[in-house]
């Protein structure tokens, strides 16, 4: 499954990093930046809560 961020839609809230910092950086201004191509089957509920985090759905998980 591949994490996805749609950067047009973050807002620099840091939210999505809480739940999975191992997957989602922040730049110097918070904006979230995927850091894996493949989310680690052992951290897909990790994932799956950093979307659920953001406020603004700027994150989506594709299988």
């Amino acid at each position: 499954m591949k994490l996805l961020l749609d950067s047009t839609r973050c807002q620099g809230y840091g939210l999505c990093q809480e739940p999975a910092p191992e997957l989602i950086d922040l730049d110097d201004w918070g904006y979230a930046q995927v850091l894996v191509g493949e989310v680690p089957a052992d951290r897909a509920d990790a994932a799956a809560a950093a979307v659920a985090a953001c406020p603004n759905s700027a994150l989506r998980l594709v299988k």
